[in-house]
């Protein structure tokens, strides 16, 4: 299994950062999606630049506060939990855990690098839009 946990403040007010990450009409900001689709009340999938896709089920969402997912493919399956913290109405804490295990053996060695620069990606994506 790979974990990974980025914890970062952002210089925006929370509702705009919940909306930004909490968007599936919204994802112009994400550099690697080339779209989503809504498959569901709780459930989306993600398809990337190159054509792989990302399944995801929402556990919780707690508006500006939590929010949890499971996602799986052929690959991987894993979960995500997003927490948010206001800070004084003029920042946001945010910390974002994933934990994945690869599905294939192939996969094992390179899951926490992938995991690592993907996470990286989306942060640096996130700071750019807000």
């Amino acid at each position: 299994m790979a974990q990974s946990t980025i914890k970062e403040v952002l210089p925006c007010n929370i509702k705009k950062v919940w909306e930004r990450v909490t968007s599936l009409i919204d994802y112009s900001w994400r550099s690697d999606l080339d779209r989503i689709e809504v498959t569901g009340e709780n459930t989306f999938t993600e398809y990337d630049k190159t054509g792989h896709f990302l399944c995801f089920t929402v556990a919780v969402r707690d508006p500006c506060t939590r929010l949890e997912f499971f996602m799986e493919n052929g690959n991987l399956k894993g979960s995500w939990i997003g927490v948010f913290r206001d800070l004084d109405g003029k920042a946001t804490e945010i910390e974002f855990n994933e934990e994945v295990i690869a599905k294939k053996i192939l996969m094992k060695p390179f899951l926490n690098a992938y995991l690592k620069k993907q996470q990286k990606r989306y942060l640096e994506d996130l700071k750019k839009s807000l």
